[in-house]
């Protein structure tokens, strides 16, 4: 397993899909994880710090969380099996560790709202970076030249047609 960070939120030029762009501390390893429009913004509301005139769903599970004292300790993408990666929330309650299966962009929405840490299985990042994983994926060199020359601000709010 490696920790990661968000490194991006982009538009993938190609299939005109959000996609999040996943790195470990060196940069040498990139997880790309295509998502919705909607789990986008999510992720794009708590990385640009907006505020939004009601809770959006992520920020109303966080204070319930809170509530509740409940305390999300690491989001780990577990698994991807024809180009759908799967993750898992590990929250403690006391002195139990729950886990619980969530789609990978939940758990990140939440981890970056918890700051919680972002853990990737090694298996995933090998199966990430073949192009035979199952994804609807662009040659290996050209999506790594893509990914390569983005820059933060690539992302247009996907609120905003």
């Amino acid at each position: 397993m490696e920790e990661m960070k968000v490194r991006n939120l982009a538009m993938d030029p190609i299939l005109e899909r959000p996609i999040v762009l996943l790195t470990n501390e060196t940069g040498d390893k990139i997880v790309p994880i295509w998502v919705g429009i909607f789990e986008a913004n999510a992720i794009l509301i708590e990385l640009e710090k907006l505020t939004t005139p009601r809770p959006i769903t992520h920020d109303l599970m966080k204070q319930m969380m809170i509530e509740f004292e409940l305390v999300l300790q690491k989001i780990i993408i577990t698994d991807l099996k024809d180009g759908v990666y799967f993750a898992n929330m590990e929250i403690l309650q006391g002195d139990r560790t729950i886990t619980l299966d969530a789609r990978p962009s939940d758990a990140i929405a939440m981890a970056l709202r918890f700051h919680a840490p972002i853990f990737v299985s090694r298996s995933v990042i090998e199966k990430s970076n073949s192009a035979d994983h199952g994804a609807e994926m662009v040659e290996d060199d050209e999506m790594r030249r893509w990914i390569d020359q983005l820059k933060p601000g690539d992302f247009e709010n996907p609120g905003s047609d």
